[in-house]
């Protein structure tokens, strides 16, 4: 997926992937992870998700990752915040109280760069993108923030029947990303209202992952 495929997206507001509102998995399970008030989580690809409205003013710090300026502006614009822009190499910083979003690849997001993470909520990264990539991806995430526990949503249909992205993602798949590091528990599965994209059958899992106890 190039990402001229996401600029344009964004350009021509044809956002479908964007929810008006928290999302309801986050909001039900995010607790699930026992964070203490003020952790620090990530969002890959987070967009202007309104998830990160709903974590800040569930008492959390957000760290995000997102390859649109247009919509991290979009973002901090929402959330009534004028952030602070920073270059560094690649990357722009874009930093307010309590957020910050890195524009640019996320493959050019090391571990130092990012700082110090407390969990992960990917609800449209992994799905987000093709599945020569995702391996690359997962493995890319756990480096850069040392596989902290995380909230993880996959969406699973018949992919024959449509183009991603969202792509489908099932269990199977999850446990070869995740399997070796993490301890998995598929913390509720439903079926997406009206199908997803409102073209095909479709079933939206919450995933909680957390390290195994050494």
């Amino acid at each position: 997926m190039e990402a001229s495929y996401w600029h344009q997206k964004w350009e021509q507001k044809d956002i479908g992937f964007h929810e008006s509102e928290a999302n309801p998995l986050l909001i039900k399970h995010f607790a699930e992870l026992n964070l203490p008030e003020g952790s620090r989580i990530f969002l890959p690809l987070c967009g202007k998700t309104r998830d990160a409205a709903w974590l800040l003013a569930s008492g959390y710090q957000v760290a995000g990752a997102e390859l649109s300026e247009l919509a991290i502006n979009e973002l901090f614009k929402e959330l009534g915040l004028e952030p602070e822009i920073s270059k560094v190499g690649q990357l722009i910083h874009y930093q307010s109280e309590n957020i910050d979003i890195v524009a640019g690849d996320i493959f050019a997001v090391s571990a130092e760069y990012l700082g110090p993470i407390s969990a992960i909520y990917d609800r449209a990264a992994l799905v987000a993108l093709p599945a020569n990539l995702r391996k690359h991806y997962t493995s890319h995430l756990m480096n850069i923030t040392g596989a902290v526990p995380q909230l993880l949503i996959t969406y699973e249909y018949d992919q024959s029947l449509m183009d991603g992205p969202p792509f489908s993602v099932n269990a199977d798949e999850v446990k070869r990303h995740y399997g070796v590091s993490y301890q998995l528990k598929s913390a509720e599965s439903k079926p997406v209202n009206g199908g997803l994209k409102g073209k095909v059958a479709a079933t939206e899992t919450a995933w909680l992952l957390q390290k195994f106890k050494k």
